[in-house]
């Protein structure tokens, strides 16, 4: 884990950006690489210990296979990925070569969307690409 993957800009919009479509519902920001993460926000409540390094390879494998298995998919262009657990959400936005992942606490589709798009113009960003 890197103690500064990214830039101080870089890291207040991404926690801004979350923060503004999430509010306090925001559990945790962590921005990752193929090979190394950066955990950018962790709500006063919640303790830092978990597995962070283990998320990250579980969502670059689901990453890299649903890339391939949809590509094609009447249901158009990947956008994010929500994962649902007793005690919150894990919400992906992912670029080819970075993403970032939110945990929630209980949020509506919108927020959902919301999130994502905000987070993904950032992503597109730091890679000087944009979504077409």
């Amino acid at each position: 884990m890197s103690d500064q993957l990214l830039g101080d800009g870089p890291r207040d919009r991404l926690v801004t950006v979350a923060r503004t479509a999430l509010g306090d519902s925001l559990r945790s920001a962590t921005y990752f690489t193929h090979n190394d993460y950066e955990q950018i926000y962790l709500r006063s409540d919640l303790e830092r210990d978990a597995d962070l390094m283990a998320f990250i390879g579980a969502e670059w494998q689901d990453y890299n296979v649903t890339q391939g298995a949809y590509s094609n998919s009447e249901l158009g262009e990947y956008q994010f990925t929500i994962r649902a657990f007793d005690n919150g959400y894990l919400v992906r936005i992912t670029r080819s070569d970075r993403g970032v992942f939110v945990t929630t606490d209980g949020i509506t589709m919108q927020d959902f969307r919301s999130a994502a798009e905000s987070v993904d113009d950032i992503l597109g960003d730091l890679a000087g690409e944009s979504r077409q």
